[in-house]
């Protein structure tokens, strides 16, 4: 049975954050920082979170603007480098300077690299979960064309609709029990218990007005050749291509890489060979033998 407590902190501008921090098995337990998606919330590592918590700690945030994080009445703060300021206070409040993984999926995974780059001794691994130095225009104009735009619903029904129209071609085959799972990790119920999009619509207009230069990573990709790295993709994906896949490895020959069959942006993280994988990565980073109790 996983638990986890709840807790929040503020930002250097006075917004209020929220993480669940999930306990490890001995106050020695490392550390793994799951970050999720543009539109998403930290409930997207629900089964994720509890299985690492068996041998890690794990903190788990929602991005300002998401969640049970504050929104911000300044939209423009809805960028990275506000975000990993953001995150560098949460980690520096529960774990402090020892070192810890990232598993970043989306624009978790562009954090975790900004991270990386910042602060080079914090990290001792990140695993990527469809994202890279890269963005397929196609992906990016799906992203920019429902970011913030959901309509209103009235039921929980309506809101699993909507999330199978915005994930479907990404999810296919999924149970109607899983996706009425995933809808309640996207929509939370405000007081009147209607289920609402629990992120900023705002979020999506600072997107769709940013520059339009594509995002161009590669130079720091290039910095971090020592930092090991697993890189997940979905086979289906339409915002990491294989081209940027195969290229990831070529400009980093030690690069970890895992292809998830039938999943497109983005892999949900229990399929079994992502756990498998995820497993494997951690335990290499952290060997057992090397924990104080």
């Amino acid at each position: 049975m996983s638990s986890y407590a709840e807790r929040t902190f503020e930002s250097d501008d006075g917004l209020v954050l929220y993480a669940r921090d999930y306990p490890g098995p001995c106050l020695a337990a490392p550390a793994v920082l799951c970050l999720h998606g543009l539109m998403r919330t930290g409930r997207d590592f629900e089964d994720l979170a509890p299985r690492l918590q068996a041998r890690h700690r794990v903190i788990v945030p929602d991005l300002r603007g998401r969640g049970r994080s504050a929104r911000d009445l300044n939209p423009q703060n809805y960028q990275p480098a506000v975000y990993v300021r953001d995150l560098l206070r949460i980690v520096a409040a529960t774990t402090g300077a020892a070192k810890l993984a990232i598993v970043g999926t989306s624009l978790g995974g562009i954090l975790a690299l900004a991270i990386a780059y910042a602060q080079p001794a914090l990290l001792a691994g990140i695993v990527l979960n469809d994202i890279g130095p890269e963005l397929d225009p196609a992906g990016v104009a799906r992203i920019k064309a429902y970011a913030g735009r959901a309509a209103p619903v009235g039921n929980w029904a309506d809101a699993v609709a909507q999330t199978q129209a915005v994930y479907g071609a990404a999810w296919p085959n999924l149970s109607a029990e899983r996706w009425a799972l995933l809808a309640r990790r996207g929509y939370r119920e405000d007081p009147a218990g209607i289920p609402r999009a629990d992120a900023d619509p705002a979020i999506g207009e600072v997107m769709r007005t940013a520059p339009a230069a594509p995002l161009d990573l590669w130079p720091l990709w290039r910095c971090l050749a020592r930092l090991p790295i697993l890189a997940i993709r979905g086979a289906l994906s339409d915002l990491l291509s294989a081209a940027t896949f195969a290229r990831m490895r070529a400009e980093k020959p030690d690069l970890e890489q895992l292809e998830v069959a039938n999943r497109g942006h983005v892999p949900l993280l229990d399929e079994p060979e992502c756990v498998a994988a995820i497993d494997d990565f951690l335990a290499r980073l952290f060997p057992p033998q090397g924990r104080r109790e």
